[in-house]
């Protein structure tokens, strides 16, 4: 990935470390909303199918890169909490919010 890249990255992880630093949501989404591009180029004269191409070939490099930066955050606090040896483990924690999600789905 490129410096965009690292730098999109990073703002997730600011992201994530200003939600749990008690900012309020509106800013955290305002940092977040910077790595959306407010232009797209399409080709003049395009059909409805080439410029819905080309807006999703100009979003999925950013939204990709801000994918990978709450990745790497997660594995980052997962391999820090695991190394503690408290139980549960993260692998129980997610098989627990994966199973609480999957309720709350059958009751939407």
């Amino acid at each position: 990935m490129d410096g965009d890249s690292s730098g999109i990255r990073l703002k997730a992880i600011g992201a994530l470390t200003a939600l749990r630093g008690g900012v309020d949501e509106s800013l955290v989404s305002e940092l977040l909303e910077e790595v959306i591009p407010d232009q797209f180029l399409v080709p003049a004269g395009a059909s409805a199918e080439e410029v819905g191409g080309a807006v999703l070939d100009q979003l999925s490099d950013p939204l990709s890169a801000l994918v990978s930066g709450f990745i790497a955050a997660f594995e980052a606090l997962a391999d820090a909490y695991d190394a503690t040896g408290f139980e549960p483990d993260t692998e129980l924690v997610l098989q627990e919010l994966a199973l609480r999600l999957a309720r709350e789905a059958d009751t939407d």
